[in-house]
């Protein structure tokens, strides 16, 4: 591998993290109340005893926004692993199904899946990355008779130590990063300039969130409340009311 210059890593990241800002405000803007309370859950809001609409508002949002930015972020981090390890390996993003990166290190052929963190999916998805792991190995050794492929299930964060499952390897954290760069010290070095005018951006996208709350609250008010009180045999009839089984 190429020694990786930590310089390139950080004006990289200073020049594409804004895309991450971007979509998180673009997301905001693009939302309507009725779409997050058709896809939240009322029960749990309930359990919870909100009693206040602007509460409960407010937690929709931050429920739907936090789904939405860990999407829209561990995207960033699968860019930044395939331009790491462009760098030190000559890597490239991969055309296969469920394949991430593709690199060469020591005559040995990675694929690649990265995932942003280690809670990514459930049992299903699991099966179906292997499957995808085993079609592109199978794939890759028939048309370039390639025999020493490793398959790799990349997780960008989490101190577990690295695992191999039938057909795998499942690597973390500080290993990941390694395993793409050999720098020890990678993953501690990404994270000052992923603070790139962070407060900067973050001010603007609460100055929105805080104008979309309030117009929010406003027409939850207007739909959903009576008497000041939460309606909530009426909000539970919005989000699941379907009948169509007499």
């Amino acid at each position: 591998m190429k020694p990786l210059s930590i310089a390139d890593v950080n004006t990289y990241v200073n020049n594409n993290i804004i895309t991450f800002h971007k979509n998180r405000l673009a997301t905001l803007e693009r939302l309507r109340l009725k779409d997050i309370l058709k896809r939240k859950n009322p029960y749990l809001f309930r359990a919870k005893d909100i009693t206040t609409g602007s509460e409960l508002v407010q937690g929709f949002l931050d429920a739907h926004l936090s789904s939405s930015e860990e999407k829209s972020f561990g995207d960033f981090l699968e860019q930044l692993a395939i331009f790491v390890a462009g760098k030190t390996c000559a890597g490239k993003k991969s055309a296969a199904t469920g394949i991430d990166l593709e690199f060469d290190d020591d005559e040995v052929h990675y694929l690649v899946s990265v995932k942003s963190g280690p809670n990514w999916g459930n049992s299903s998805q699991y099966k179906k990355q292997k499957t995808d792991f085993e079609t592109a190995i199978k794939v890759l050794k028939q048309n370039n008779r390639q025999t020493n492929v490793m398959a790799v299930l990349g997780i960008c964060y989490g101190k577990t130590k690295t695992t191999y499952p039938k057909g795998y390897m499942k690597v973390y954290g500080q290993n990941f990063w390694y395993l793409i760069s050999k720098s020890q010290d990678l993953y501690t070095d990404i994270i000052e300039p992923l603070g790139h005018k962070a407060h900067q951006h973050n001010s603007a996208f609460l100055r929105q969130k805080t104008k979309i709350v309030n117009q929010f609250t406003q027409e939850f008010l207007n739909d959903f409340c009576t008497g000041g009180d939460i309606d909530w045999i009426k909000l539970v009839r919005f989000n699941s009311g379907n009948l169509d089984l007499e």
